[in-house]
């Protein structure tokens, strides 16, 4: 099957660290959905700038999780700083939360984490 999520990143910076690697992940578990849930909380309260705080905070995460929602951040990116793509904004939102919510599935069944 298709992973939702993919570990090069995570693995090349733990560097054979099994148990790093676990604490990177359970990092990403912990920090993630709350973040998500703020960003999303903003974006309901139409406040660009907290959404612009929680989906910056989030997209080193993002990337070093190999799950390519750069396109949907930029778009959270520009409403918050020139006004614009407000109407993509929704859409963006819940792409985010949707892979998120997939890769979080993955991950601790993957890595036998609750």
């Amino acid at each position: 099957y298709m992973s939702s999520y993919n570990l090069d990143e995570v693995k090349e910076m733990a560097g054979g660290d099994d148990d790093f690697m676990v604490v990177v992940v359970q990092t990403f578990l912990e920090e993630i959905p709350p973040d998500v849930a703020a960003m999303n909380d903003a974006i309901e309260n139409d406040n660009p700038s907290l959404a612009y705080q929680y989906a910056h905070k989030m997209k080193p995460n993002l990337q070093l999780f190999g799950l390519n929602l750069m396109e949907q951040i930029k778009i959270i990116e520009a409403w918050s700083k020139h006004g614009q793509r407000k109407d993509e904004v929704p859409e963006a939102s819940a792409a985010i939360t949707k892979k998120v919510d997939v890769a979080i599935i993955a991950l601790k069944r993957d890595f036998e984490l609750e």
